[in-house]
């Protein structure tokens, strides 16, 4: 297992930023991940995970303890089931799968991104998200020290949530195991009208599998969604907050205020989300807001095609974005009385 010392986490994510880590581990085994994660709670050693970097936002001063990078590779296909070991580059399993005419993630292609971060935050993007077809996820549970396996109704699955986001401390996941659809080609029925749109067809319709993954990438490449090393427009963390959920009571203040600001006219997006609940959009809110697209004029600015992106446009460090952040997170909360939570992991630092 590689070790090194004082080691830069910015290279390990998106954002690319960070300062360093005491240690880093380099585990490519999922033994060299249950004995370097036991090792450190052994010791009681500050623990940092870090696998694609997609979703974290490290303080620049680092991280005074062990970051253990998980590069466990591993992908298995028997049927419909798919297994896949949580260092596996999401983006390319989800080519992977469509290349074997399986349905079922198609719509979550160009996610950055490791595949064992995929039931952390329920990734979900184009009408599907992971919940709907992982099966088990098979971690490492730090309290009980041993490997367990939880099946999908133990995972506590909801809008970019699950117990493992809930109890961060808890489980490492090792693989996730999932059930997708043999449907002759084709996608899975699409769920989001964009998607539909553009591919010419009506929402609950399928259509070839590869043309729904090409028709997916064009659309985040659109919005700066797809990670690109040489465009500091896709320097991210994708979207930086989720969208807000509110009870009826809230939605119907958020209404008050919007007409109040934008005028009678004015139709904020309202989208059923459970009873009584009602989930709304972030960028909307972002951008009616003030913070329009390319917002700012430091080193950190809002993504030039799309608002809930922001971005280090190479020259940023961790306390610039946090600035850019805060300001949007308080300019939304005074103009429409709704308080934006960010997506990305803070290490160190917060919002």
């Amino acid at each position: 297992m590689q070790e090194l010392r004082d080691a830069p986490l910015a290279p390990l994510t998106t954002f690319r930023l960070g300062g360093p880590a005491r240690r880093l581990l380099t585990a490519t085994t999922e033994d060299e991940v249950t004995a370097a994660v036991s090792d450190a709670d052994e010791r009681g050693e500050p623990l940092l995970l870090v696998g694609g970097g997609s979703n974290l936002v490290i303080a620049d001063e680092g991280f005074e303890g062990t970051a253990l990078h998980i590069a466990t590779r591993g992908l298995t296909l028997d049927g419909t089931r798919l297994e896949i070991a949580a260092g596996e580059n999401w983006s390319a399993t989800v080519a992977r799968t469509v290349e074997a005419g399986l349905a079922g993630v198609e719509c979550l292609a160009g996610i950055p991104g490791s595949a064992g971060a995929t039931p952390i935050q329920n990734v979900g993007a184009y009408g599907q998200e992971v919940a709907t077809v992982v099966t088990e996820v098979v971690a490492w549970d730090r309290r009980d020290r041993r490997t367990v396996v939880l099946p999908a109704a133990e995972c506590d699955f909801s809008y970019r949530h699950s117990r493992f986001k809930a109890e961060p401390e808890r489980h490492v996941v090792l693989r996730v195991r999932m059930e997708l659809e043999d449907a002759d080609g084709l996608s899975a029925p699409l769920r989001y009208a964009e998607t539909a749109r553009a591919m010419g067809v009506e929402t609950g319709d399928r259509v070839p599998l590869a043309a729904a993954r090409e028709t997916v990438l064009k659309l985040r490449s659109g919005k700066g969604m797809v990670l690109d090393p040489e465009d500091h427009d896709t320097w991210s963390a994708g979207s930086f907050f989720t969208n807000p959920v509110l009870d009826d009571d809230s939605f119907a203040a958020f209404l008050a205020r919007a007409a109040e600001r934008l005028g009678p006219e004015a139709t904020p997006p309202g989208f059923p989300a459970g009873e009584g609940r009602t989930k709304t959009s972030a960028a909307w809110l972002i951008d009616r807001a003030g913070f329009t697209k390319g917002y700012g004029d430091g080193p950190a600015r809002i993504s030039g095609k799309h608002t809930l992106a922001l971005t280090n446009r190479g020259t940023a460090r961790t306390a610039d974005l946090l600035a850019l952040a805060r300001e949007v997170r308080d300019g939304v909360r005074d103009a429409f009385g709704i308080t934006l939570v960010n997506e990305p992991v803070t290490v160190g630092c917060s919002l």
